[in-house]
């Protein structure tokens, strides 16, 4: 079987996975985040916190209730990081450096998990457990918990209540997340993925090609530099690491893993709302999304130009020889399309091409199929404006499921919108005009911009990946990446907050004939077409000095 064969191979029965799993899950989340039953374990947790279970909370309650638990996450990992030599399981290692501490923080509580530092030789066990760990748990908990408040603004009417945020937390955590993870454990060390304690002081060998470099637990540093890996995850090298990642198939696995919440929320949206071909319909947009980026990807690394490339068939520069262009392309797709930051290749050497898609991936919000929750609540805003820009088009008020997108609503939907690309565009902008932050890119010009401006984009959309070629463990950029990453998850769930609020004190509009069909093929088209020309608008002058420049040079 040749490679392009493998790789559609591949991709067709990854697609088809995540459709066999998409009604069970879906159903699954909405009996768990629906229930108004609470079993002894769970009341266990609300006694402990001083929670009533049955109280309901309004819009701003809940984001207060986010943003409190939230807070007290940055605390505690930041206090994990500052004392870590003197906590057990610190593998002898020094306090985590001030700077490096508040940027991770930030990173883990907001869902993002970039990493400016070799995670071995960095962070003793206990922290990278009761810490980072915890925070890969609840923060995308946080995530589900506000896509379910959200979605309840669009149900309930006459009320300002969206649910009690820790309630939802505590379920998405316990009963979401954790099985699935729990599962996912036991079939990636199935497939050869180690899961251990190491001994920070064995001799462990890492070959590549011809080089054999001996050192600490995997000889980080040096097998980073022979086996053309990328940093993130705990060796560094990310799920381009054997250990980490150990086969083709347990890439699949990766992969899937990635896709399969976010992918079956949009069946839980359909449930709550009770129209199951709405749900229908927002996955499809996010089908057609993954789609082009999917296809767009794998074309600018397989017909890459240049001698090398076409002689071997590819780009293969950055990309680990197990898994090959195309299955590496998906990784990096998935990745981009969603709150992931794992990668299992080099984007640095991706095409210019093939960089500027997986920075489209991130620039459109990830929301195809996105973040674990903040993907749904992202489309569901995107379809929001949609409609909007519609009755603008006939001159008649805009509904979305019943409710009126009025003057207050588009207020929260555009502030929504806006907040990322600002973060992304001042940050980059800053970086660029002084001369500290310019001496970190590994290269000039074009490329070194998109280096800029891809750790922006990354950070602000809470995705986590890195272009990498871009020295980031200094104060600048630990200081400002942490801030674009709190800001950009924080801002925009108050916002998203705001306008389910505004929506569930409305009184639902009965369906007329004018009222705009959201349920088919034409809607799902609008969508994806107003989230294009909006990115597109937004983002084109900064595309246009880095990869698409580099490309056309």
């Amino acid at each position: 079987m040749g490679s392009t064969t493998a790789g559609v191979v591949f991709i067709v029965s990854l697609l088809v996975a995540l459709a066999l799993v998409h009604v069970p899950l879906g159903d699954h989340m909405y009996r768990v985040l629906n229930s108004t039953k609470h079993n002894k374990v769970e009341r266990g947790i609300y006694r402990a916190i001083g929670v009533d279970p049955d109280s309901e909370q309004k819009w701003s309650t809940y984001a207060k209730s986010v943003l409190a638990f939230s807070l007290i996450s940055f605390l505690l990992l930041y206090g994990l990081q500052r004392l870590q030599d003197k906590l057990l399981l610190n593998l002898g290692l020094d306090p985590v450096p001030d700077h490096v501490a508040w940027n991770t923080a930030a990173s883990f509580v907001a869902n993002t998990n970039w990493q400016a530092y070799s995670g071995e030789n960095t962070m003793g066990h206990l922290v990278q457990m009761g810490g980072l760990a915890v925070q890969n748990f609840v923060s995308a908990a946080v995530g589900i918990a506000v896509a379910i408040a959200f979605v309840r603004g669009f149900v309930r009417k006459r009320t300002q209540e969206l649910g009690n945020f820790w309630v939802d937390l505590t379920r998405a955590t316990f009963k979401i997340l954790l099985p699935i993870a729990a599962v996912g454990a036991i079939v990636l060390m199935a497939g050869g993925v180690v899961q251990n304690f190491a001994d920070p002081q064995a001799v462990t060998t890492v070959t590549g090609g011809s080089q054999t470099v001996t050192g600490g637990p995997v000889a980080s540093q040096e097998a980073i530099k022979l086996l053309g890996t990328n940093g993130g995850g705990f060796y560094n090298a990310n799920s381009a690491h054997p250990f980490e990642n150990a086969t083709g198939w347990t890439n699949w696995i990766e992969i899937f893993l990635i896709l399969v919440i976010a992918s079956s929320l949009p069946r839980t949206f359909g449930r709550m709302v009770g129209q199951k071909k709405q749900g229908y319909a927002i996955v499809a947009v996010m089908g057609v999304l993954a789609l082009l980026s999917i296809t767009a990807t794998t074309a600018a690394q397989v017909a890459h130009h240049g001698t090398v490339a076409e002689a071997v068939g590819a780009s293969m520069e950055g990309v680990e020889q197990r898994f090959g262009v195309e299955n590496s392309a998906m990784f990096a797709s998935a990745t981009t399309l969603t709150s992931t930051g794992a990668v299992n290749s080099f984007h640095d050497s991706y095409t210019s091409l093939g960089g500027a898609v997986l920075m489209l991936n991130m620039m459109v919000g990830e929301v195809a199929p996105g973040g674990v929750g903040s993907g749904l609540y992202g489309m569901l805003i995107l379809a929001v404006i949609t409609v909007f820009v519609a009755g603008l088009m006939v001159g008649r008020t805009p509904e979305y499921l019943g409710k009126k997108i009025g003057a207050r609503e588009i207020k929260f939907a555009s502030m929504y919108f806006l907040v990322t690309p600002a973060l992304v565009l001042i940050g980059t902008a800053t970086a660029m005009a002084f001369e500290g932050p310019r001496e970190g890119m590994n290269n000039p010009g074009a490329h070194g911009f998109s280096e800029v401006l891809y750790a922006f984009t990354s950070a602000s959309n809470n995705n986590g990946s890195a272009f990498a070629g871009l020295t980031v463990n200094t104060w600048f950029y630990d200081i400002a990446l942490g801030l674009c990453m709190l800001l950009g998850r924080f801002l925009p769930i108050i916002l998203a907050l705001g306008l389910a609020g505004s929506l569930a004190r409305q009184t639902p509009v009965p369906v007329s004939a004018g009222t705009l069909p959201t349920h088919r093929p034409q809607f799902v088209g609008m969508v994806a077409g107003v989230t294009l020309i909006l990115v597109a608008l937004t983002f084109f002058p900064a595309l246009a000095l880095g990869p698409l420049a580099e490309g056309i040079h």
